[in-house]
């Protein structure tokens, strides 16, 4: 475990690194770390030494790739009309789907070409006010528009779609054309989605968006004071898929894969995790889960050990080399933070714990995964909250039933119309209003940690811990002192006793 930790830390110290010196070509740092990763594989029979070199070439991978992916939001054919605003003819791709504020509507789109030139696959924002938003708020990802509008730099609260690798922005004035997707992927994924949501249409509109949410990762709907109850529950991250719902997607494929051969199952499963990534949009969670699930799958079709805790590091190393701006995604961040978490302490956490094996598990994995987010939670939003812990195991029965449920009686219901999608959406009906209620109760509790709480809290902890650890070492050799003690005088008594002689 401890080489792919290694070879983590000096990616993120590389990319730190790299943020640091700013925007540049790197062609010498990636030929140095290049070389290095060579030099790692020939001395391959002395691991230490092996590792070092590794590490070397990883740490200055990273300065490379994060240097080159900010040289390319400063360099590029959209650079000169951004920075003059110009208008411009443009084709583009959605990559994400349309959202925004009641008078405004925005969504991400890679620019395929500029004034009829070739754009470099540069990604904007693309933003609509009056009347042409209609035309853009029923699109998706995936599909194609060409517009005429002004390109301009991207400023305020939009600065950071940077890390989202956006060089700027275009106000649409005019929608010339739109077509579906050209990716065959994303037309059947879109379809897939289409027929999920059409089966949770019987639904009330808020427990229909709350669904959307949990199984889609799709939030554009939730009214935004429960989206503040969930946030300030600690509950916030159940309305982003991540890992259980990948798992819960490759359980509801796992009847028919099983039945393949192991190639079979290892490629069906990959289709899979590529299917429901773009269904979800590919949000950062979503990258860090389906990039584990594949690890997964390929140790198991190499026959080989998968530990949670390397399987991780391994994902996040290939994540951050494919994509250094994921390092500053607070969504990347606390995924692998909770990930890591349970990794790490649930297991200890639940020996130490007493009651049914059911409970223990809950609140031990519940526990380690609010371990794991706390740095990022109080780096990024200044607090923890405390009614986090009970909150999220309230939640916890609701939650899988809800995601499995939810998932497929909303396809079924898609394809069977909705006189049957009302009836068997009633459990799931019942689900959300449950988690729901916890969400907004929890809220009503503002109990929340700052960091000097935080780090006075931690120290008190480590304190009694290290207390603990020593009396119970002390203890342990006092024992050892007197049973030792004990049976010297026991020998010694037998001996000088006539009797027993």
């Amino acid at each position: 475990m401890t080489g792919p930790l290694v070879l983590l830390a000096a990616l993120v110290a590389g990319i730190l690194w790299g943020d640091a010196r700013g925007a540049d070509t790197a062609v010498f740092p990636l030929a140095a770390a290049v070389f290095a990763l060579v030099l790692a594989g020939v001395v391959r029979a002395s691991p230490r030494r092996a590792l070092v070199f590794a590490a070397i070439g990883i740490l200055v991978l990273g300065v490379a790739v994060e240097q080159r992916a900010l040289h390319g939001l400063e360099r590029s054919p959209l650079t000169g009309p951004v920075r003059h605003g110009a208008t411009e003819d443009l084709t583009a791709t959605l990559t994400d789907d349309p959202a925004g504020p009641q008078y405004a509507t925005e969504a991400l789109a890679v620019v395929d070409t500029v004034a009829g030139r070739d754009a470099g696959g540069r990604t904007v924002l693309l933003r609509v006010t009056g009347d042409e938003q209609s035309a853009l708020r029923v699109l998706e990802a995936g599909d194609r528009v060409r517009v005429r509008g002004r390109l301009g730099v991207l400023s305020g609260f939009a600065t950071r779609l940077r890390r989202r690798h956006a060089v700027g922005t275009v106000t649409v004035e005019r929608f010339d054309a739109v077509a579906g997707p050209d990716a065959p992927w994303f037309a059947v994924a879109n379809a897939a989605r289409a027929v999920v949501l059409r089966g949770a249409s019987g639904l009330p509109p808020t427990p229909r968006a709350l669904l959307a949410g949990f199984v889609l990762g799709d939030t554009r709907a939730i009214p935004g004071d429960l989206v503040d109850d969930f946030r300030a529950s600690g509950l916030s991250h159940l309305l982003a898929v991540s890992g259980a719902n990948v798992a819960f997607a490759l359980a509801v494929a796992e009847p028919v894969l099983r039945r393949r051969r192991l190639a079979t199952r290892f490629v069906g499963g990959l289709a899979v995790l590529a299917m429901f990534g773009t269904m979800t949009r590919w949000e950062p969670s979503v990258l860090r889960a389906c990039v584990m699930a594949g690890l997964v799958m390929l140790a198991r079709w190499l026959g080989r050990p998968a530990d949670a805790g390397r399987v991780l590091a391994y994902a996040m190393t290939v994540l951050l080399v494919v994509d250094p701006f994921l390092l500053f995604s607070v969504g990347f961040l606390l995924s692998c933070g909770a990930c890591a978490g349970i990794a790490v302490a649930s297991a200890p956490i639940e020996r130490r714990l007493r009651g049914p094996a059911w409970f223990r598990e809950a609140l031990a994995v519940t526990t380690a995964a609010q371990l794991g987010v706390a740095p990022v939670l109080l780096a990024t939003f200044g607090t923890l909250p405390l009614v986090a812990l009970p909150a999220n195991l309230a939640a916890a029965p609701f939650v899988g039933p809800l995601t499995i449920w939810g998932l497929v009686v909303s396809a079924i219901g898609g394809v069977a119309g909705p006189s049957v999608a009302r009836w068997l959406q009633l459990p799931t009906l019942a689900m959300l209003r449950s988690i729901e209620l916890i969400a907004r109760t929890a809220a009503e509790f503002p109990l929340a940690l700052d960091p000097p709480a935080a780090i006075a809290l931690t120290a008190a902890v480590g304190a009694v811990v290290a207390i603990r650890l020593v009396v119970v070492r002390v203890g342990v050799r006092s024992i050892g002192r007197l049973a030792g003690r004990g049976r010297r005088l026991s020998r010694e008594g037998w001996r000088s006793d006539p009797a027993r002689s």
